[in-house]
């Protein structure tokens, strides 16, 4: 049977993903533990250069997606189709290009685990993320900003003279393409995956990339690869190095034997004579592997582990009763802490492969690691000899400038915007002008007339460019509201503050309306550590939005963020009057979200009224943005009565403190939930589990 890629269809239940946030990310995202000196002695050199660069400053010019809920209904979903003989893949093109399911065709075994339900959570680095599958993830510490974005896709010649699936995408955090190129060889049980990322910039840029695989919790899963040992996360946010499988009187190497949700970064050796390698086998001794060749060196188990927590997170990513997961990754160094440099001029490429796997089970699941790790190595290399995937990359690399054909699946605009404002060549990856759209219209004419155009309708100001070359323009354009705005965006990514704050209060007096420059400006006092003012800024800057707001989704959407900001930053500096205004001035469907609800509850408590705090909490509601990690729902409970937290609320995942500090004078943690400007929380690190899953 020849390779096919086809068009199908998807009718699962899906909450919506909602409007984005309209504003802009100011608040730095949540960076991994810093190393002391000890603990940076403790890494190999390479894991210690590449931990301490590239850590993002923002998430800018991407912006938060955390207008989803929970209320799910039946949905089409697009999705592309590769078969051969051997295996069926979906993917969908119009969330990250998710590879949903791998299928055995002849046994129709699915090899993945496939979520059922399609609900956004807030795990990606810019919100909205969903469970299960294959995932591509770029750019920095984290799951993708892609996650719930949609890709180019086109089908490609393959290197056998089959067809192959082509996605690509610009990847706005690091301003880099990458293509990913999913192939099923004709007669081939194995799903290949040819991934290149260029830097077609005059500058270094730092590269993340970790391809995580959700595969089902089957009875006796253990997950298997060549190390015996592995990097864990220590409670001081460290890395230590561990034996493998045995830790602390347990075998980690099943998911289901750690209490916690736990990471363990395997230490693969990176000599010519290991072959990476990851699978997850079950009670059988069959599953799925994952291979590759030897650039891609890094292989992590992600475990959520037997606690009450990881149990609730499993629960609230898909349907009670549905199964839970685990996951097996390879990324491109030892950690996930790490970024790798990618020079001027040049490119990362690699070959992954994925596929069905059987080994003797009393070896695989016996209590010789290494005579568990020899049969499993042996069986891959039965199945799919290290030489063939050398060669399939060969094949591959050669065929990866060819162009595509029909367009399958459209992505966003900003990829053809910068390639034809720096003259870029990018074959194998056309951005076109036909990709581009109205978010991408004024930064055109910037581009063409060294002015932004005015607004055509009041509305919230749309997403900020904050590259050098942008910043450049904006800096010599006409200084009207809108363009400082956007100025002092892009000054502010820079790590000028002081001058963001000069191109916002210049942009003030003329400013109509006025709340996106004075929200930005609380935003910065809140950063810079000046409270009170952030208080009197949030306050103006809500009440000019709630006198102006014209009805739509976009103003929907700044209400809610703008308003969830303003009552969280009153409460913080000990405002009751001032944030029960903010209240007062909602609409009523707006104060009717799950994340008002909380914050009523909060402004109750502040205000005095613990029993009418914990009546909004026994009425019931559910937080669709709840971070993993945040525990606000116990801090808040803990504040108003002193009866055991309800197991629909328990979302902590380790012990809770002794003293748990006023939940209402806690600053917010960064991200979906509360974008304003907090640091991140402190907790134990393998009690919540990394951004990068």
């Amino acid at each position: 049977m020849a390779t096919t890629v086809r068009r199908a269809v998807l009718t699962l239940p899906a909450a919506p993903l909602g409007p984005e946030n309209p504003l802009p990310a100011l608040c730095p995202p949540p960076a991994p533990p810093a190393l002391d000196e000890r603990a940076r002695r403790a890494l190999p050199r390479d894991t210690a250069r590449q931990a301490a660069y590239g850590h993002l400053r923002s998430l800018l010019p991407v912006r938060i997606r955390d207008g989803y809920g929970r209320q799910r209904t039946e949905t089409r979903v697009e999705a592309l189709v590769l078969e051969n003989a051997h295996l069926r893949a979906t993917v969908l093109p119009g969330l990250g290009g998710r590879v949903h399911s791998l299928v055995q065709v002849p046994t129709g075994r699915e090899l993945l685990y496939r979520n059922p339900v399609l609900q956004p959570a807030a795990f990606a680095l810019n919100g909205a993320w969903f469970s299960g599958g294959i995932e591509w993830n770029i750019g920095a510490t984290g799951h993708t900003a892609l996650a719930c974005a949609p890709l180019h896709a086109a089908a490609v010649p393959a290197p056998d003279g089959g067809t192959m699936l082509r996605l690509w995408e610009w990847e706005r955090l690091r301003d880099l393409p990458f293509q990913v190129d999913l192939w099923l060889p004709r007669d081939g049980e194995f799903l290949y995956a040819g991934v290149r990322v260029r830097n077609p910039h005059e500058r270094p840029a730092p590269v993340y990339w970790w391809s995580n695989t959700a595969v089902p919790e089957t009875p006796g899963l253990r997950v298997l690869a060549p190390a015996d040992e592995a990097w864990h996360p220590t409670a001081e946010g460290a890395l230590r190095r561990i034996p493998v499988p045995e830790w602390e009187g347990a075998d980690r190497t099943y998911p289901l034997r750690s209490t916690h949700a736990s990471d363990y970064f395997h230490e693969v050796a990176a000599d010519a004579g290991t072959r990476p390698w990851i699978a997850a086998l079950d009670g059988t001794g069959g599953g799925l592997v994952q291979t590759s060749t030897s650039l891609l060196r890094g292989r992590k188990l992600f475990a959520w582990g037997s606690g009450r927590g990881g149990r609730r997170w499993q629960e609230w990513l898909t349907e009670p009763g549905t199964g839970g997961y685990a996951e097996i990754q390879a990324g491109l160094a030892r950690t996930q802490r790490e970024h790798v440099r990618l020079e001027p001029g040049a490119e990362l490429s690699w070959l992954e492969a994925y596929g069905p796997l059987s080994a003797d089970p009393g070896a695989v699941h016996g209590p010789d690691w290494a005579a568990a790790r020899a049969a499993v190595g042996k069986a891959l290399e039965a199945a799919l000899p290290r030489e063939r995937v050398d060669e399939a990359y060969a094949a591959w690399r050669a065929a990866a400038d060819t162009a595509p054909g029909e367009r399958l699946a459209r992505g966003s605009g900003w990829g053809a915007l910068e390639v034809l404002c720096g003259r870029l060549d990018l074959p194998g990856t056309p951005f076109t002008g036909a990709d581009l759209g109205e978010e991408q219209r004024p930064w055109l004419e910037l581009w063409r007339s060294g002015a932004l155009p005015a607004a055509e309708r009041e509305e919230p100001p749309g997403p900020t460019l904050v590259a050098p070359h942008w910043r450049d323009m904006l800096e010599t354009a006409p200084a009207d509201p809108l363009t400082e705005y956007h100025l002092g965006v892009a000054q502010w990514h820079a790590g000028d503050a002081a001058q963001a704050v000069r191109s916002w209060e210049r942009g003030l007096p003329a400013a109509r309306p006025r709340w996106p420059l004075l929200r930005c400006l609380a935003a910065a006092d809140l950063l810079v550590g000046d409270p009170e003012r952030a208080a009197r800024r949030y306050a103006e800057a809500f009440a000019d939005l709630a006198a102006t707001r014209p009805d739509g989704e976009a103003w929907d959407a700044a209400e809610s963020a703008l308003g969830r900001e303003a009552m969280t930053a009153l409460l913080d500096a000990g405002r009751p009057p001032q944030a029960r205004a903010v209240w007062e001035g909602l609409r009523p469907a707006v104060r009717e979200l799950p994340r008002f609800r909380l914050l009523g509850a909060m402004l109750l408590a502040a205000e005095g009224h613990a029993a009418a705090a914990r009546r909004v909490f026994e009425d019931g509601f559910e937080l669709p943005d709840l971070r993993e990690g945040e525990e606000v729902l116990s801090e808040v409970w803990t504040r108003i009565t002193d009866h055991p937290l309800p197991a629909a609320y328990d979302f902590r995942m380790h012990p809770p403190s002794r003293n748990p500090e006023p939940a209402a004078r806690k600053p917010p943690a960064p991200g979906p939930a509360a974008q304003g400007p907090a640091g991140p929380e402190p907790g134990r690190p393998e009690a919540r589990r990394p951004a990068a899953g």
